[in-house]
């Protein structure tokens, strides 16, 4: 798939992101004024710098699972977002091109302080990666064959898988999603073992997801 320029992709995720605020907004008003007003006052809005480095620390410690140690920053240490929020933000960086990590750092970016925020959140997740990377390279052409450097990567390589699988487990049993959200996520994930393209898992998934989510914010 095509990569869209950077201000496209930054004007698509603030139109999406806005959409899915006032589906939000819409689902805490039928929750009640109480648990509006409760939640409004519980939310911290994390300033650009915090950003920075918020995304720095993620950058430079999540092995192969940058989404999975974002969640488990952005909701559970800081409560900067909330469960739904951050799933909101994870599901539109999935389905747009591109890295998903960069669209929903961007994305958390945006929501918080719109195009600074967005450059903020993306300096800081490749800014510490990069100086590594530039270090790591030379070493791993001198090493990268040794069986105990393989043995290592391989290694990470499976517990970057388990902690993304978990991550996976503990925001459907938050968010409790109904039977046909949960259809559609089981759906997705043969389509992914049977590795059938993306764009059909789109084509065909994408409808029924909104379908799906417009009922039960009716």
């Amino acid at each position: 798939m095509a990569e869209l320029p950077h201000h496209r992709r930054l004007d698509g995720l603030r139109l999406a992101h806005e959409t899915l605020a006032a589906l939000g907004a819409r689902r805490r008003r039928a929750a009640g004024p109480r648990a509006a007003v409760t939640e409004a006052s519980a939310r911290i809005t994390p300033s650009r710098n915090q950003l920075f480095l918020a995304y720095l620390q993620i950058g430079l410690t999540s092995f192969g699972g940058v989404n999975a140690w974002a969640r488990r920053f952005f909701v559970e240490k800081k409560g900067w977002l909330s469960e739904q929020e951050y799933a909101e933000a994870l599901g539109i960086g999935q389905v747009l091109p591109g890295a998903n990590a960069l669209n929903t750092a961007i994305g958390i970016g945006t929501r918080f302080h719109g195009a600074t925020g967005a450059l903020a959140c993306a300096a800081g997740l490749f800014a510490g990666p990069m100086i590594l990377l530039a270090a790591v390279a030379s070493l791993y052409d001198s090493y990268g064959q040794l069986p105990l450097v393989r043995a290592i990567l391989t290694g990470i390589a499976a517990a970057a898988a388990g902690m993304v699988m978990g991550t996976a487990m503990k925001m459907a049993t938050k968010l409790r999603p109904s039977l046909p959200l949960w259809a559609i996520g089981l759906t997705a994930l043969a389509m992914a073992v049977l590795r059938v393209p993306m764009p059909y898992v789109l084509l065909a998934l994408a409808p029924l997801g909104l379908l799906a989510a417009w009922h039960e914010t009716r």
